[in-house]
């Protein structure tokens, strides 16, 4: 089901909780609110649509990754940029890294681990800080 974007700064600061399996509902609630906003979203944290779960779901330009309980590992080449967000108005400037690594959950709660660069590091980035509570 498509969600509306949370733009409530008081529900975004909060750290999120755990994904558990009988949170598997909200992936589908996920992949259906990226789709309908595809043409403005890269990206999206639970909480972004309500869900004060530990998940974000990443366009990687041919599919998109659902994330589960993700944890970065390691992160090198720090760089300054600017981000915009569906949950924000305007753009604000954030340190990102080239190169990360994340262990996480994938849909079916099998553990994985990848590496990232560039710009979907960025994403990947992005919206494992709205699950620490941490808006641009």
């Amino acid at each position: 089901m498509v969600k509306q974007i949370v733009r409530d700064q008081m529900f975004l600061s909060q750290k999120s909780s755990p994904m558990t399996p009988m949170d598997a509902g909200i992936i589908a609630d996920m992949q259906d609110t990226l789709a309908a906003n595809q043409a403005r979203c890269v990206g999206m944290a639970g909480n972004m649509i309500g869900y004060k779960k530990r998940i974000i779901i990443v366009s990687m330009g041919f599919a998109n990754v659902v994330m589960l309980n993700p944890v970065l590992l390691s992160k090198s080449g720090a760089y300054e940029t600017e981000e915009g967000c569906l949950s924000l108005d305007g753009t604000r400037k954030v340190t990102r890294y080239r190169d990360i690594e994340v262990e996480f959950q994938d849909a079916s709660f099998a553990k994985k681990r990848m590496k990232f660069n560039g710009y979907i590091a960025q994403i990947v980035l992005h919206e494992m800080d709205h699950l620490e509570g941490r808006i641009i």
